[in-house]
This record gives C-alpha cells, structure tokens and sequence, in this order.
C-alpha cells in the first residue's frame, strides 16, 4: 500500500477531537486504504481490536444495514463498553437517511467517528446543516507527484516518472500498471462505475453517449477560460447540439463526483468575486487519456491541471486570479497569508519571462508570489517573485 502521510497526519491530528471526521475524493483515489492504515496504526499503539468497527457499504462480506435506526443499534450493539470506539464507515452515502445515525452516534461519548464517500451529496445542505459544527472535512485527491513517484523504480528520472504522471494520472492502482492498455482499461472502469453507479442513479433520465461527448470536450479544453454557454457552442462545432441546461447539467454531475473541479476568477484588486468565465480542471489527469489517448492537446493547460491540483492539497481553495486586464493563473487565500502563481512551460524567451511576470509585479501586497516553469536554468529571484522548476516544487 502507498503512504499518504498528508492524509494520516490529518487522521492522528483529528484522533479523538469532538468531532465527526468526513473523508470525501474521487471513487479510486485512496479513501479505504488510508482508513485501512489508519486503524493499523491504532491497533500498533495499542487500541484493541474490539475498539474498532469497520463497514463498507460496498461490500458483500456481510450484510450489513442501510437504514438509519437499523444501522445504529447494528452499531451499539457491538461497542465495547467504557471506552472509545472507533467508527469507520465507508461509502456512507449508501445508508439512507445516513445524516441521522451520524448524528446519533457523534452524541455518544463512546464513539469516535470516521465517514467516507465518493459524492459530494454527502456534505450536502441537509447533512450540513444537521451536523453544524460537528464535522471536520478531508479532501482526499489521487496522488501527488510525490506520493506518485515513489511508486515508480529507483531508476526512473523525474522527468520521466513527471510524463508519466501528467499522462495517466495519479490513481494509486493505475500507477502500479505498466501498460497502456491496462491503464486505459482500468481508468474507464472507474470512469463507468461512477457512471453508472453515482450519476446514473442520482440523474436516471441522462443521456450518457451525451455526457461522455461533454466529458471528453472539458478533458480536451482543461484551463480554457470559459462559460456553460461557451462550451455547448463550441461543442457544436464537433459534436451533436447540446443545450446549455444540459450541458450545465452535466458538469455539476462531473463536480459531485470529484471527477471535475471548477476554479472561479477573484479580481485581486477589487477584492471581489467574478460570476464569469470560470475554469475547469480534471479530478485526475488519466481521465484525458481514457478519453483522449496520447493526443497531445494544450501541454501548457495539461501542466497547470497537475498544479491546480497540487494547490487543492497544500490550500484548499484555488481561484484564477484577475488583476486589471491580466490574468494571475492561480491565486490561493489561505489564514497564514495569500499566495500567488504563475504557470510557464518556459520563460527562456525574455519577452515571455516580462508577459509571465507582468502580472504578479503588478500585485501591490508582500504575500508570496511564484512563477513555476519546466526550465532548469534561470531560476531564481525576480525582484522577490521566487521563479521555481515545476518538478523540484511538486516534489517539495
């Protein structure tokens, strides 16, 4: 199994605190295996196995119950009595009415709860509002490069191990494949399960030759600025009408399920947020190559999609920054100080390296301001802008 160490750190720091630990992220990205060693590392510091009660809800080892009430007294009914318990349910969003044995068991002094699931429906406003103020949030991701290269041999340069990673993504079970075909196959099986298992279900008149055509337009068009009218427009320039509603439709499915991400603009000087032309970026890079193959697209949008994503970890939150009639590729707000980047394959050309720094120059604050590039000479200080090797910064 792979280390995630960000996410165990997480897990220890949040051990035993007054409240629920909910775990969301894409179907195939981890979730199980991090609890799995979670509870590892309990019981190797010496909580007894009794203290621990695990379910999956996708599993068929037992038939466990998907009702609240049920489901509740299944649970107390094999507490061990006096001490914490520690809760592990997985897939949670399979439990009707899930929202209420939460709450019951987060009232019980006894329990110590842990809830993953691969929707977002799962922080939704009803469970949000329930559980106001009794739920931390860990937003898993698939692998970082950093996780993702120590999955591959020794031999293996960066760069190497970088296209790899920026072609097929960082599921940690596609990382151990090989073969492109394998990982073709494997990526369109968790693409068709969450299909057919998630959005299907929770959207059952859609039309899903219709989808997979949106799907793989946004895979093609990751980091174009754009607008829900903008892309049925241009996708009836290759593909069949989609109607806007649809196609609006659809990228919210994408959304709930962690299998897209929107990065709105923020005007930085104005301090304020832009209801337009917004940006969209794949929960995983691999998703391309299911839809795509090995066609080359946009490489500079197809780097910037692994950096939104490594910002998503470090952050959380990620916006497209806009300062006057230039654009700051990745502004993130953050309590111990705001950050900004700027994303270049190359800036060797010195009319490149002045456009690229134009716009983080023309900040007028001291919070950190970076330009990431794929050169390996040059880098430096530009009058306190930090010009940093993308690979060295992902493997920070």
């Amino acid at each position: 199994m792979i280390e995630r160490p960000a996410y165990m750190d997480w897990l220890e720091r949040w051990r035993d605190k007054d409240v629920i630990k909910v775990i969301t992220g894409l179907r195939r990205c981890g979730k199980s295996t991090v609890l799995r060693l979670f509870r590892e590392r309990l019981l190797a510091k010496g909580v007894a196995p009794n203290r621990i009660i695990a379910i999956n809800f996708e599993s068929l080892e037992e038939d466990y119950p998907t009702e609240a009430k049920p489901l509740y007294d299944y649970i107390v009914s094999r507490l061990a009595p006096g001490v914490v318990n520690y809760v592990f349910l997985d897939e949670i969003q399979h439990v009707h009415e899930f929202e209420r044995t939460a709450d019951g068991l987060y009232v019980r002094d006894d329990v110590d709860l842990y809830l993953t699931g691969s929707n977002a429906d799962l922080l939704s406003s009803e469970l949000a509002t329930r559980l106001t103020g009794r739920y931390v949030e860990l937003r898993m991701l698939p692998l970082s490069f950093k996780e993702y290269r120590s999955t591959r041999p020794q031999s293996e340069s960066p760069e190497q191990s970088f296209n790899r990673y920026l072609l097929y993504g960082g599921l940690p079970y596609a990382a151990t494949l090989e073969h492109d075909q394998d990982i073709a196959d494997y990526l369109g099986g968790v693409f068709n399960t969450i299909l057919v298992k998630d959005i299907a279900q929770r959207h059952p008149r859609i039309d899903t030759i219709a989808f997979d055509e949106v799907a793989s337009f946004l895979a093609d068009n990751v980091g174009n600025i754009t607008s829900i009218k903008g892309i049925a427009d241009a996708m009836k320039q290759t593909h069949r009408g989609i109607s806007p509603t649809t196609v609006g439709e659809y990228i919210v499915a994408l959304r709930e399920n962690y299998l897209l991400f929107r990065a709105d603009r923020y005007d930085i000087k104005g301090k304020s947020y832009l209801k337009t032309l917004e940006k969209y970026y794949l929960g995983d890079p691999g998703f391309r190559f299911w839809f795509l193959g090995k066609t080359g697209g946009d490489l500079g949008h197809r780097i910037e999609n692994v950096i939104y994503l490594e910002l998503l970890r470090r952050y959380r939150t990620v916006h497209i920054g806009k300062v006057g009639t230039t654009e700051v590729d990745f502004y993130t707000p953050d309590p111990q100080g705001d950050r900004y980047y700027q994303v270049s394959l190359s800036v060797m050309d010195e009319s490149t390296l002045s456009r690229e720094l134009r716009p983080l120059q023309s900040i007028n604050d001291n919070h950190p301001k970076t330009l990431l590039t794929m050169d390996r000479i040059g880098n430096g200080n530009h009058a306190g802008i930090k010009q940093i090797n993308i690979i060295d910064w992902l493997l920070e």
